[in-house]
């Protein structure tokens, strides 16, 4: 399919036949057993359920770290983003900047800890010097952890004992059997902290105090205040004020603008539908105007459904 222009994209895309707008797109996730798979899944069968022409391939990758570089050399197609990523690489933080657009917001991760129900652990303080699963080695969990450690003044990686995993799913077994004191982890049913969260052992979370907050917005200002609402996993009551950012879709050099807008129409017509899946439920048209890193960054067929819905003039 050629790249059709700007202005005459949603032209063509009505015009041509289902059979012709078949195609086959490469989605970038992250290792087994953390939040980006399961999002990535519903992803897939969200787009699917009102654009079944658009075949999206989940694939497993190392997280973030590499979805990046992947989509710079065409590997993948589309991938899955951690916020303190996409930042470093679309702003060219120890690095020339990425040439990758945006195509839709995912969710906001608020960064927590989460212990043993029965442990004394109950600061960030508690744990310095314990052994901590940060995630797996590529996850942009991994440098959020890093970045509002370094907030503190601390160094996730010599301040704490620092256990980078291979999967994702393995952290919560360490903390269980006593492996590690705490996993690092973040988003809503996030898949770590659901293990946690319903096992026998029972889990609290320990969060940044307001005052660790505010040393670490100062310092890292493109982080924003993240809040995890009471009820995002069993036995959590309260809500949890945190630090975190946005993940986001990214999309590869030169996908092609109809791709872009048949996604992004096929999300947006799955919220219109009402009772998205839980991982979705914030894969919104207006979260992401909202949020996008720059109007600029917005793919131009995302940005032409978001002008058409009257999001952008």
């Amino acid at each position: 399919m050629l790249r059709s222009g700007v202005a005459t994209a949603g032209l063509l895309l009505a015009g041509m036949p289902a059979a012709a707008q078949s195609t086959k797109v490469r989605l970038g996730t992250a290792t087994p057993g953390g939040g980006f798979p399961v999002y990535g899944a519903a992803f897939v069968e969200g787009v699917r359920r009102f654009e079944p022409a658009l075949e999206i391939e989940a694939i497993n990758t190392r997280g973030s770290t590499e979805n990046v570089p992947m989509l710079e050399a065409g590997a993948l197609d589309i991938a899955l983003v951690q916020g303190e990523v996409v930042h470093a690489a679309l702003q060219g933080v120890g690095r020339a900047p990425a040439d990758l657009r945006v195509l839709t917001a995912m969710y906001p991760t608020a960064g927590l800890f989460v212990v043993r129900a029965d442990s004394p652990y109950r600061t960030i303080a508690d744990l310095k010097g314990k052994p901590v699963a940060w995630g797996a080695g590529g996850s942009g969990l991994v440098i959020l952890g890093r970045y509002a450690m370094d907030g503190l003044g601390l160094d996730a990686a010599k301040d704490f004992q620092a256990i980078y995993l291979e999967r994702a799913g393995d952290g919560p077994a360490m903390v269980l059997d006593g492996r590690a004191a705490a996993l690092w982890g973040g988003g809503n049913g996030w898949p770590g902290f659901m293990t946690m969260a319903r096992s026998k052992e029972g889990a609290r979370f320990i969060a940044p105090d307001a005052d660790e907050i505010r040393r670490i917005l100062a310092k890292h200002p493109f982080l924003k205040p993240v809040t995890q609402t009471a009820g995002s996993f069993p036995g959590q009551d309260t809500a949890i004020p945190s630090v975190g950012s946005w993940s986001f879709v990214l999309a590869r050099p030169g996908l092609d603008d109809a791709v872009a807008y048949r996604t992004v129409k096929a999300l947006n017509s799955l919220q219109q539908a009402g009772n998205p899946s839980p991982q979705l439920v914030d894969t919104t048209a207006a979260n992401t105007v909202a949020m996008v890193p720059g109007r600029e960054k917005l793919h131009p067929g995302a940005a032409i459904f978001y002008r058409e819905i009257g999001l952008l003039t």
